[in-house]
């Protein structure tokens, strides 16, 4: 663009200049798919839907929007003073002349290090064989007991129990009650899986469960402990944490992995109403076929009185 004249001395518009500006972060690839750590202010929410707020450190600050698409998705919801990292891209805002970052995830600034130390475990375990296919058990078709490892006082123990209410109000339902977030968290949820499987009401199938929340909120489910217990359980374990887009270990060991606890009930207990109506369909044909070998069989002696 600013090649040198030997006649006479080069002159853009602003939009020219601006528009060239804007090429050179579109172009620059470091600038389109990078992590920016910084203190969050100035954040507001407009009707719009989208996300404005200002990332700084103590010698700079970056202008910053999250659309709309994006903000619907986020795990966290970014507050004035909070320390995040903050991934996406480099724009220009051509009309107000502004360079601004275009944002597309959001965590806490732990939960990078909380993210490093869920690959090395997973990598760990990986390599002992503790995923491999092999290893997974087989979930029984009509459990007459469940056992569910979960917050007494979440919602994900209610959506289980509704789940399992509207599906399959016949099987019995074996709570363990335990921590699934923060301090002593992860032993408590090994007592409890241990729990049931010494309990003289044995579970044919246990679920593992809790509702959504950020890496660390859920990082009781990647701790190795829970991930060894779930991998060696003698009773087979579906796990739902998280919404759909969460992953943590124990998803990997276990022996179904279901994207929510509504989830792992639908899979853990047959459709009581679709085993009706299969039931119903079979004994139609069932008294079709009986009346179609009796008529064959009235015409056969039939046949025979004649001759």
């Amino acid at each position: 663009m600013f090649e040198d004249s030997l006649f006479s001395q080069q002159v853009f518009t602003v939009s020219e200049v601006t528009g060239y500006i804007r090429l050179l972060f579109e172009e620059n690839q470091d600038l389109q798919d990078i992590w920016v750590q910084g203190e969050v202010s100035n954040v507001s929410f407009p009707t719009s839907g989208h996300i404005y707020f200002t990332l700084k450190d103590e010698s700079a600050s970056l202008r910053c929007v999250i659309w709309k698409w994006t903000a619907q998705y986020l795990h966290i919801r970014p507050e004035d003073g909070m320390a995040v990292d903050v991934h996406g891209k480099f724009g220009v805002y051509e009309k107000g002349g502004q360079y601004q970052f275009y944002g597309d995830a959001i965590r806490s600034q732990g939960e990078g290090k909380l993210f490093q130390e869920f690959l090395r475990l997973k990598n760990k375990l990986e390599a002992e064989g503790l995923f491999a296919e092999e290893r997974k058990k087989e979930i029984p078709a009509f459990p007459h007991v469940l056992g569910v490892v979960t917050s007494p006082t979440g919602a994900a123990l209610q959506d289980i129990l509704n789940t399992l209410r509207n599906r399959f109000p016949l099987v019995e339902v074996l709570l363990s009650p335990t921590l699934v977030q923060g301090e002593g968290a992860a032993q408590a949820i090994v007592r409890a899986i241990h729990a049931l499987q010494v309990s003289p009401d044995k579970p044919d199938v246990i679920i593992l469960a809790r509702g959504g929340g950020s890496l660390e909120d859920l990082w009781s489910f990647n701790e190795e402990q829970v991930v060894r217990a779930v991998a060696d359980s003698p009773i087979p374990i579906i796990s739902g944490v998280g919404h759909e887009t969460d992953f943590t270990l124990v998803d990997f060991a276990s022996d179904l992995r279901a994207p929510t606890p509504t989830g792992a009930a639908v899979l853990a207990v047959p459709n009581l109403m679709d085993l009706q109506f299969t039931m119903q369909a079979m004994g139609l044909r069932l008294k079709k076929a009986v009346a179609q070998t009796l008529e064959a069989n009235r015409l056969d002696i039939k046949e025979l009185n004649n001759t």
